[in-house]
């Protein structure tokens, strides 16, 4: 059994919502804010990557 990577998604916001991407299937709707000293953030829910665009970690 192999288990799929967490998404990764270049933003171009710091403050970004997730909700899973899968309607029904996914999770509660979660607001994420991106620190400027990290340039990313993941989902508590499903590891979904945010990444800023322009930062050091895209």
């Amino acid at each position: 059994m192999t288990t799929q990577a967490p998404e990764t998604k270049i933003v171009e916001s710091s403050k970004i919502a997730c909700d899973g991407g899968d309607g029904a299937l996914g999770h509660p709707r979660v607001w994420l804010h991106i620190p400027e000293d990290t340039g990313y953030v993941e989902c508590p829910y499903c590891d979904a990557k945010y990444v800023l665009k322009g930062s050091e970690a895209a």
